[in-house]
């Protein structure tokens, strides 16, 4: 997942919705213009707030993702990491204001083999008509939805 992200983040302005730890901000920011990851934990935060502290394109934010990235952006990647759940509309507008058209949007943690109905998660990525988005089988236990936001 690290290689993939790594590889997306390449020349883009990066958010990333759930630091957990930093560790996936630390490789992002290897190819990335900038990184600004947001994680709601306080000490969740605080240990990627002191892992990611010397790196020069990373900022690194504690609090609720949509009031802490409200009127940020736009990037070229949206790494949704978390907090997604329960979706809704308010935060799916939310999530979409933050991607630059032709930007990315990168959901992991996805069960393989679930269907679309009834998975909210899935069903604003894969049927959203303004993005174009496929779900990869990236282990056998995990997959990935990568959504591209299609221009206005």
């Amino acid at each position: 997942m690290q290689s993939l992200l790594r590889a997306l983040a390449t020349g883009r302005d990066v958010a990333e919705m759930g630091s957990a730890f930093g560790e996936t901000a630390a490789v992002m920011r290897e190819t990335a213009r900038s990184v600004v990851t947001v994680e709601l934990d306080p000490d969740r935060a605080a240990t990627a707030r002191e892992r990611l502290r010397d790196l020069p394109n990373v900022e690194t934010l504690e609090g609720d993702v949509y009031e802490v990235l409200r009127g940020r952006g736009p990037f070229g990647l949206v790494f949704a990491d978390g907090g997604l759940r329960p979706v809704t509309e308010e935060k799916w507008e939310a999530i979409l204001a933050l991607v630059e058209p032709g930007g990315i949007i990168v959901k992991d943690d996805m069960t393989p083999g679930r269907a679309v109905e009834g998975d909210e998660v899935r069903e604003f990525l894969l049927r959203d008509p303004r993005l174009a988005a496929a779900e990869i089988l990236a282990r056998p236990e995990m997959a990935v939805i990568v959504a591209v936001r299609l221009p206005d």
